[in-house]
């Protein structure tokens, strides 16, 4: 797989970001020229994962956030959000809707559903103790 585009951010997990990564990476994919809808699929797929990181990633304290974003030849857009926190000891039980690892906090346990149901493909991986990285992707399919 052949890029033609990449960018690489990292930012401290303050939930003030989320809206900068969303902006950046939104940015990043308008060579593309997506539709409104697919800018905003991909705006919220990356906010959701950001604010996973700070919210669970970190529970309570600063890390720092890294994002990843290419575009390949074939229009497809590869976005890899990533932290340095407490990690996923079940990944697979993680993504089932409403589950949360939030403690006290009003979570609706949605962030990767809302992910998967915008994005073409969403991989996590994670270590218990080293962090998570989700990578989202989304075909750009051009207006003919």
């Amino acid at each position: 797989m052949k890029y033609v585009n990449e960018t690489h951010i990292k930012f401290p997990s303050k939930s003030i970001n989320e809206g900068f990564a969303r902006s950046v990476v939104a940015a990043f994919v308008l060579e593309l020229d997506p539709t409104i809808a697919e800018l905003a699929d991909i705006k919220t797929a990356v906010s959701e994962a950001v604010t996973n990181c700070i919210v669970h990633g970190y529970r309570r304290k600063t890390g720092t956030v890294y994002i990843d974003a290419y575009i390949t030849e074939d229009r497809l857009v590869i976005i890899r959000v990533r932290d340095k926190g407490v990690g996923i000891e079940n990944v697979k039980e993680a993504m089932k809707p409403l589950f949360t690892t939030a403690e006290n906090e009003e979570r609706a346990g949605l962030g990767f559903a809302v992910m998967q149901s915008f994005m073409d493909k969403v991989k996590v991986k994670s270590a218990v103790g080293k962090g998570t990285t989700v990578t989202l992707e989304k075909l750009i399919v051009p207006l003919r």
